[in-house]
């Protein structure tokens, strides 16, 4: 567990208001706080865990992803959580991204997402839009920018949703929904950076999100909901297959690795690589 420590958001940043709920969430579930692990790369979303009282792994960049799959793997009676930003799991983690999704472990992948490297003064990150302008960027963004929730369903998470950070009290419904969901479950957060993306503002999704009334079963209609952006960004949860099969650790492992003999499991590791 951590102590109290100075944040160093800027004021005004959406990381307050997820901070606020993340607290909040993890009060309120039915799961010891010691039980929980998160891990994070580097960033200003990727400092989250060390304002929370949590158990965390603060890793390198675009590496918080192999951390979270590391102690599933190790201690799969834990509820892990990887929590980073946009740059930092879908720029320099992608590939990690993808492929957890794969592996099927029981999982949470919480993504802040301001659509810029605000660490590093504002950059465009995978999801930047098309065409917006930053210093780095004079002439517009020139990439397509990445949809990380219509990814993670045809990657076949069985959990997929967006949360904003302008409201609180739905995206905390999100997150808690996730981390007790049964499987690999992606929460990407629409959150404003005040500082370096003068576009994508509180008042600029305001405009914009609506909520999800009713989850889609089907894969290709939450892949179609998913798409949707620009003057109708839905918030909530956008695809959820309970049925979907998670690998279950403790059929394969008979106790936690750290209290095993490494030995009797290495026949395993071919298994798990795959």
């Amino acid at each position: 567990m951590i102590k109290k420590t100075d944040i160093t958001w800027c004021p005004g940043c959406g990381n307050y208001a997820i901070r606020d709920v993340l607290e909040k969430v993890l009060h309120e579930l039915p799961i010891p706080r010691k039980d929980i692990a998160f891990t994070s790369g580097i960033g200003q979303a990727a400092k989250m865990p060390q304002y929370l009282e949590v158990n965390y792994f603060n890793g390198l960049h675009g590496r918080s992803l192999p951390l979270a799959v590391g102690i599933k793997l190790a201690r799969p009676d834990l509820t892990v959580v990887s929590y980073s930003g946009d740059g930092c799991l879908y720029g320099e983690g992608g590939n990690h991204f993808i492929h957890a999704i794969r592996r099927r472990l029981d999982l949470t992948i919480i993504t802040s997402d301001n659509q810029i490297y605000g660490l590093t003064k504002g950059q465009s990150s995978p999801t930047t839009d098309f065409g917006v302008k930053n210093a780095l960027d004079p002439r517009g963004n020139e990439n397509i920018p990445l949809n990380p929730l219509s990814l993670a369903i045809n990657m076949g998470a069985p959990f997929v949703a967006r949360g904003y950070a302008g409201d609180k009290d739905h995206l905390g419904g999100i997150i808690r929904e996730a981390i007790l969901f049964k499987g690999t479950a992606v929460v990407d957060i629409l959150q404003p950076c005040v500082s370096f993306n003068n576009i994508n503002t509180y008042q600029w999704y305001h405009k914009r999100v609506f909520k999800v009334d009713n989850t889609p079963a089907d894969r290709y209609e939450a892949m179609k909901l998913a798409e949707q952006w620009g003057d109708k960004i839905p918030i909530g949860i956008i695809y959820r297959d309970d049925k979907a099969e998670c690998r279950e650790l403790a059929k394969i492992f008979r106790e936690p690795l750290t209290e095993a003999d490494i030995r009797e499991h290495l026949a395993m590791k071919c298994v798990m690589m795959r």
